[in-house]
């Protein structure tokens, strides 16, 4: 596989992690970042390096140039956000940009980063790729921004855009150099910090399988279709203990009714909007967080031949990276919320 390689979103937590994998497999790589993107888990690595936004046609277009696939990374995950102007422009408007550049470019093929939770709810409690998003009622802004623009990705792929979408699920490593959403709450109870849990769960995977999947979403996706890449169902305390198993500095969790989540996540975004601010800590990712249910990840297994690691590895190694000196977090402090 000699094609060039394109992946934008390369500072992203999964995007760094394919951009790795994708150097292990010594494929010639360009990456495409902002001026500002952290790249320290990559600087090592053997690559090119085109700076731009997904925003600026222009940009997308030089980065574009040689390139016959593109890995699409780019995300803006902040579900807690009440603006969601940038959401749209970053997982809409540059989306947009960046299909209209790979079609006229001719890409060869388009591996967009979509979410589990564009799929379905299913009456069994087990959902897949052909359940159709039936939530809106329930689904914040976030989320029905996630769901227009795998929509349009699908749009785009009836035009003539070679294009596989992955539906990740909540990834856990080692390098979550800017802590993902899930991640920060993660380092926070594996830390002592807020050794708590809720009744509540993540549809998980480990970001290195995650990564991947992708590469063989490359190699024998269909064009058109979408793959979950989840690995387990697990309830915030399952999630919770196997970091604290792993780090010796919980003795252990203590379960917080909702009720009383409710209040914290109240309290919090008070404070953050007294302050000017935003939270994680807020009641639509306290929401997302109860209505994750089970997926069959069995379209992924056997159409790309995946074959992920239990997912609770990658919980253990994602515990010792943010208890280590490495990460940087253990000097985090409730303002990180």
């Amino acid at each position: 596989m000699n094609d060039k390689v394109l992946v934008m979103g390369a500072s992203g937590f999964l995007g760094s992690h394919v951009v790795k994998a994708l150097a292990d497999k010594k494929r010639d790589l360009r990456i495409f970042t902002r001026q500002k993107s952290n790249i320290s888990a990559m600087r090592h690595l053997d690559f090119e390096h085109v700076y731009g936004d997904v925003r600026d046609k222009d940009s997308v277009e030089r980065a574009l140039k040689g390139c016959q696939v593109v890995y699409y990374c780019v995300v803006d995950t902040r579900a807690w956000t009440k603006n969601t102007k940038p959401l749209r422009e970053i997982n809409i408007v540059g989306l947009r940009n960046v299909m209209d550049a790979s079609i006229a470019a001719g890409v060869k093929r388009f591996v967009y980063t979509s979410t589990f939770m564009t799929i379905g709810l299913n009456p069994s409690g087990v959902a897949s790729e052909k359940d159709e998003f039936n939530w809106w009622e329930d689904a914040p802004k976030y989320v029905r921004v996630r769901v227009e623009a795998e929509q349009l990705f699908f749009e785009y792929c009836k035009k003539g855009l070679p294009g596989v979408a992955c539906n990740v699920g909540m990834t856990f490593g080692s390098d979550d150099i800017e802590p993902t959403p899930h991640g920060m709450i993660f380092a926070f109870a594996v830390l002592g910090k807020f050794p708590c849990y809720w009744d509540a769960h993540f549809s998980s995977v480990g970001v290195k399988d995650a990564a991947d999947a992708m590469l063989l979403a490359e190699k024998n996706g269909r064009i058109g279709e979408r793959y979950l890449i989840t690995e387990k169902l697990l309830s915030i305390k399952e999630l919770f203990q196997i970091g604290i198993d792993n780090t010796g500095l919980v003795k252990r969790l203590y379960l917080i009714p909702m009720a009383l989540m409710n209040v914290s996540c109240f309290l919090f975004e008070t404070f953050a909007n007294i302050r000017g601010m935003e939270t994680r800590f807020s009641f639509t990712n306290l929401r997302l967080s109860r209505l994750t249910k089970d997926f069959d990840n069995s379209k992924a297994l056997k159409e790309l031949q995946w074959k992920p690691r239990p997912v609770e590895e990658s919980i253990a190694q994602a515990a010792k990276w943010f208890a280590s000196d490495e990460s940087g977090c253990k000097n985090l402090s409730y303002r990180d919320l």
